[in-house]
């Protein structure tokens, strides 16, 4: 769709911009009104397994179907293969007779019929659409291997092989294994199950790829069986099953206040039995199984409930846990009463699990012996995620039982209504999502303004929302998976309402918030982060929200927009009432220049110079990408302030955030 066209029957500008300068519009911002508060956590992040975006995302595992439990429908190892281009003989299958432990059942069997120093038999993994090499990097490689025991017994067996005991050479190369970017061996192999731990290190001239690929090579015949292969880059913080550092390093950017996890319809699953199971999620690799997610992949749980807590704690962010409540996507349901009270206890067990400090409790040892034996900081849970579409209409009863019994025990929390159809209990916050087109956004920038406020209604999360142009799901990959600038001129224009109304929406974000770019990587339309396995960008929405999330104060002084006739600029005032630092933004989504008079009143003393902030493009269809990650990015400037009163000129299709200093009288 082209935005700008979609866009013109609401954002006509005026005739020409001398009408402008004679008859500006006008914003008065009255300071010396009571002001509202402002969340003090109003900008956040949501997050799923959509779109790659724990597994092939953050998640900082290169290794693709590292434990063989991946399903194909052929006789294909999903991303593994076998190279016998040296000259070796042998065969690889995925076999449930070896397993590493019940919950990793499958192995690699790889047999060796003939193999040399000069003809290794080759094992290779591609990753998520390859192997990223980066030069001057230790990449840590760990795996479990068992030999065979003896050799089999030639009367019994046709296809003998020898007792296997040699050792492993472990190798990143390029996609054809021309080059060789790092290499080393393992110790000896013996008949039982054994770890092995070694590190890659590439050289400091290694030019940056995509492409490269995992090998291990066996230059000795036999039997040998592998399980949970893994291979990981540097990580944030250099934690153990760690994070991408780029991708953290953008969401810190973005001065998040909470993250919202595990999902989303990840929560749900879309049956049952394949819910976010957050007992199943820790504790070793060897005893996370996995399970299928909701969006056509396989999930290691690699990702687990303590890895998501490290991720709140390596922000700095409030955690907003969400809950599974007994709905499943594809109108699966447990019956409140009896039934359900196995998922009630379920959750108060998780809550348990990260907050429960009594030295006699069970969930804390657990929480000690699995490294973090101080309690976790807990203030927001979420009963379930988009419980409206419950063709059933249990919802009602389903979240009075978890709140009854989650107020009983911890009253503090806050307990969050996935939707509005909860009458038996005041939900303390409830959650809305908006996935909406251009028009939608623009001709409802009020929508918050008439909401009803006051001791008998909920707060509001908007847990979920985006400008969405097309159909949600899409599986046209010429489609830009991020984006565009019209998209984001709408992004703004929205946020300028949920700022304003910061006293009664406490908490927003984004969604969602990560897209896998490569070809089939993506299963949502629009996504405010894209990267490969190598790089990562920020669309222009997420240039917007950084904008908006770095320059917000406390409270929000009432101000009031007069335009010209056909002139929409949507616009939010907030200020930080202790240092009188005041942050104007305003939208200008049309394609000529508007000229802004901006009267303060109530200010005391007002700074001379201030500072100009402007996320702008030639066309709303200009547009960041993997290729082009900066060609929409925002601007600094300085701001000239004469007095109380003076005009500001907003470029057209422009984003703008004024920061200047005005006293009031105390």
């Amino acid at each position: 769709m082209n935005i700008k066209k979609s866009l013109l029957p609401l954002l006509l500008a005026t005739a020409s911009s001398a009408m402008a300068q004679d008859a500006p519009n006008t914003l008065e911002i009255d300071l010396s009104a009571k002001p509202k508060p402002v969340s003090p956590i109003l900008y956040g992040l949501m997050t799923e397994e959509i779109n790659y975006s724990y597994d092939g995302g953050l998640y900082a595992e290169l290794i693709r179907n590292r434990a063989f439990l991946d399903p194909s429908k052929s006789k294909d190892i999903p991303n593994w293969s076998l190279d016998l281009k040296a000259g070796a003989q042998g065969a690889i299958r995925v076999v449930d007779t070896t397993p590493l432990t019940d919950k990793l059942p499958n192995s690699l069997e790889v047999e060796i019929q003939s193999a040399g120093a000069d003809k290794p038999l080759r094992v290779l993994n591609n990753g998520y659409w390859g192997i990223p090499i980066k030069p001057d990097t230790t990449y840590r490689v760990s795996f479990y291997v068992r030999g065979n025991p003896a050799k089999w017994n030639k009367d019994l067996k046709k296809n003998d092989v020898e007792p296997f005991s040699g050792s492993l050479d472990v190798s990143l190369e390029n996609a054809d294994g021309s080059v060789v970017y790092a290499k080393t061996s393992s110790p000896a192999v013996n008949k039982q199950w054994q770890k092995m731990e070694l590190t890659l290190k590439t050289g400091p001239d290694v030019k940056p790829t995509t492409d490269g690929r995992f090998v291990i090579s066996v230059k000795d015949p036999g039997k040998i069986w592998l399980s949970l292969v893994s291979l990981f880059p540097p990580t944030y913080k250099d934690r153990p099953n760690g994070f991408r550092i780029d991708l953290m390093e953008k969401m810190l950017a973005m001065k998040p206040k909470f993250l919202r996890f595990p999902g989303g319809n990840y929560l749900q699953g879309d049956r049952l039995w394949e819910r976010f199971d957050w007992k199943a999620t820790l504790g070793p690799l060897p005893f996370r199984s996995g399970h299928q997610g909701c969006w056509n992949y396989r999930s290691t749980d690699g990702m687990g409930l303590m890895e998501f807590m490290t991720w709140c704690e390596d922000l700095g962010v409030e955690p907003v846990l969400g809950l599974y409540a007994g709905y499943s996507l594809k109108q699966q349901y447990v019956q409140p009463g009896p039934l359900l009270e196995y998922y009630v206890q379920e959750a108060l067990d998780e809550i348990e699990f990260l907050t429960g400090d009594a030295k006699t409790s069970y969930w804390r040892a657990l929480r000690a012996k699995y490294g973090h034996p101080e309690p976790y900081k807990l203030k927001y849970v979420e009963i379930g995620n988009e419980d409206m579409y419950d063709k059933a209409g249990t919802y009602d009863a389903r979240y009075t039982q978890f709140y009854d019994a989650i107020k009983a025990k911890y009253p503090d929390l806050q307990v969050i209504a996935s939707c509005r159809a909860v009458k038996s209990r005041k939900p303390d916050i409830v959650d809305d999502h908006f996935y909406k087109k251009s028009e939608w956004n623009f001709k409802n920038l009020d929508y918050y303004d008439k909401e009803r406020r006051g001791e008998g209604y909920p707060k509001v999360f908007v847990g979920e929302w985006a400008t969405v142009e097309s159909s949600w799901t899409v599986k046209d990959d010429s489609i830009p998976p991020t984006p565009n600038f019209g998209a984001a001129l709408s992004d703004a224009a929205w946020m300028t309402g949920l700022e304003r109304n910061s006293d009664l929406v406490v908490m927003h974000c984004y969604a969602p918030l990560f897209v896998n770019v490569n070809p089939r990587g993506r299963q949502w339309s629009t996504n405010l982060i894209g990267y490969n396995n190598l790089e990562s960008y920020g669309s222009p929405s997420y240039y917007a929200w950084n904008l908006f999330a770095n320059h917000v104060g406390d409270v929000t002084p009432p101000s009031k927009l007069q335009t010209a006739e056909n002139v929409q600029l949507p616009h939010s005032v907030t200020r930080d009432s202790a240092t009188g630092k005041t942050f104007v933004k305003i939208v200008n989504p049309s394609d000529k220049p508007q000229t802004v008079r901006i009267k303060l009143t109530g200010a005391t003393e007002v700074g001379k110079t201030g500072k100009l902030e402007t996320l702008s493009a030639s066309s709303p269809n200009d547009t960041n990408s993997i290729t082009e990650p900066t060609k929409v990015m925002p601007v600094t400037s300085p701001l000239k302030i004469p007095g109380s009163s003076f005009d500001q000129t907003l470029p057209p299709y422009s984003i703008n955030v004024l920061e200047f200093s005005a006293n009031t009288k105390p």
